[in-house]
């Protein structure tokens, strides 16, 4: 009887050290899923460094992480390469605001995390991170394996699939997406009207000039003329 009650008093100690063990224990860290992993996906899989620096200088890699927090739908990423890049005009970045650059990285981002197999599916216009109010969407179709995604500026295909989990997808795309409500074409600029002075043909002033001499040069003969018969 003694034997069981040192038996079970022991057993009781241990499964209160057990219970404070596990208290004091630090809970196991998560993996992040955000930005931080996409980030790595990019650096890892090389040719996107012109990106990889706009994401980082807009701050949408903060934006991407509170979107997969907050979003069950998932991301999907149209990433353009450095060649891509490398064939838009010098000045197709710099002529951009710092809030339109938001933009133009944003509109590379949809909203819902796609498959390969699911482009198809979308119903156009197909909303982008940039999206709202019926601006900077975009338009996708497919034809056979070839996914093109156009802007009405431009247009694009999916070249080639870099990363793919149950919440995000990253595709590389051939060229950058130039987004209508950023690049398109302003209205023609009014031609500046012409001052009073400028309305004067200049035929008119020409004669006018003519006539205005023809008198100085007639007074004069006159008088050349008076001194003589004088």
């Amino acid at each position: 009887m003694m034997k069981r009650s040192l038996f079970s008093f022991s057993l009781f100690l241990f499964f209160l050290h057990l219970t404070k063990t596990l208290a004091l224990s630090p809970a196991a860290p998560t993996s992040p899923l955000g930005p931080a992993n996409i980030m790595k996906i990019l650096e890892k899989a090389g040719n996107f460094t012109t990106f990889i620096r706009l994401i980082k200088a807009t701050h949408v890699d903060i934006q991407l992480s509170s979107q997969l927090k907050s979003s069950g739908d998932g991301i999907t990423i149209l990433v353009p390469s450095d060649s891509a890049f490398s064939i838009l005009r010098a000045d197709t970045l710099n002529s951009l605001a710092d809030k339109e650059k938001v933009e133009l990285v944003q509109f590379h981002v949809l909203t819902q995390f796609l498959l390969l197999s699911q482009f198809d599916t979308v119903s156009n216009p197909v909303m982008t991170l940039a999206g709202s109010s019926g601006r900077l969407l975009l338009n996708i179709t497919v034809t056979g394996n070839v996914v093109n995604i156009t802007t009405g500026i431009d247009y694009a295909t999916i070249s080639d699939t870099i990363y793919t989990d149950n919440q995000v997808a990253i595709y590389q795309i051939d060229k950058m997406l130039l987004p209508f409500d950023l690049f398109a074409p302003g209205p023609v600029p009014a031609k500046p009207a012409e001052s009073p002075e400028n309305d004067v043909p200049k035929d008119a002033s020409s004669s006018t000039s003519l006539v205005l001499n023809y008198i100085v040069v007639l007074f004069e003969l006159c008088r050349v003329a008076e001194i003589v018969l004088l």
